[in-house]
């Protein structure tokens, strides 16, 4: 099974010096699953191109580094899952809230046949400051009144599995997150994970939820009240264009 893994990264100067691509690259020069791991940079304003340019490109042969203008992590997820040589990518948050070991959970699961396998975080957040835990509530009962996603718990665990072929099928479905649209400052795009799992499960694509470690890494990349607006924002563009019939081909 060959794998592509997929970072977003937006100014994450601050986990580069905490050592998380030294953590990655240890991990996947041992695993001749993963034959390469791709970097999308959304746009950075602080030094985390050039580190990577720098410090982690020469060390790891696997690394390859692509350069977004600033357009969102969704953007940054779906140039890397373009670009990705394997039949088979991993995309993860760039911060380890999930350990990168725990890829065996989802990758055991997508060697039974799943094409698309999701992580899932405990419910209770731990570690999660209360303004996180509360954005996670809120979103959670405005999905369920909304949308509903049969049989899955958790949308928005940033470590995933899919098998490349039917992302780019999904993708080129997508309403909401298939317009190009530009990001202002940083943008979680939490959206994105519902419109494609949506999306997913109306193409009939069978997807396996899998309980993974996870723990709250502090981070200035989440705002609360924009977050939190734009997530709204994006769940009613995705219920409107349910109900005007724009995924009914899918």
């Amino acid at each position: 099974m060959k794998i592509s893994l997929i970072l977003p990264c937006y100014n994450e100067e601050v986990n580069l010096q905490k050592g998380v691509l030294d953590k990655i690259g240890n991990y996947v020069k041992n695993d001749t699953q993963f034959s390469e791991v791709i970097i999308v940079d959304d746009g950075s304003d602080d030094k985390s191109r050039e580190i990577i340019k720098q410090k982690y490109l020469p060390q790891f042969l696997q690394f390859k580094l692509i350069e977004n203008p600033h357009q969102g992590k969704a953007a940054s997820v779906i140039t890397g899952i373009q670009k990705a040589k394997n039949p088979y990518v991993i995309f993860s948050d760039f911060d380890l809230a999930t350990p990168i070991e725990e890829s065996e959970k989802l990758i055991a699961e997508a060697k039974k046949g799943y094409p698309i396998v999701i992580g899932s975080r405990n419910t209770t957040r731990k570690g999660a400051p209360f303004l996180r835990k509360l954005m996670a509530v809120g979103f959670v009962t405005i999905r369920d009144l909304l949308m509903g996603l049969s049989g899955i718990k958790d949308t928005q665990c940033g470590f995933k599995l899919f098998e490349k072929k039917a992302a780019l099928d999904i993708f080129g479905k997508l309403w909401v997150f298939g317009d190009g649209r530009k990001a202002r400052g940083s943008s979680v795009s939490a959206g994105f994970d519902l419109e494609f799992l949506y999306v997913a499960q109306r193409s009939g694509y069978k997807i396996k939820e899998v309980p993974v470690i996870w723990r709250h890494v502090e981070t200035k990349n989440v705002n609360f009240v924009k977050d939190s607006l734009e997530t709204v924002r994006d769940i009613i563009k995705i219920k409107y264009f349910a109900l005007t019939g724009k995924y009914n081909t899918a």
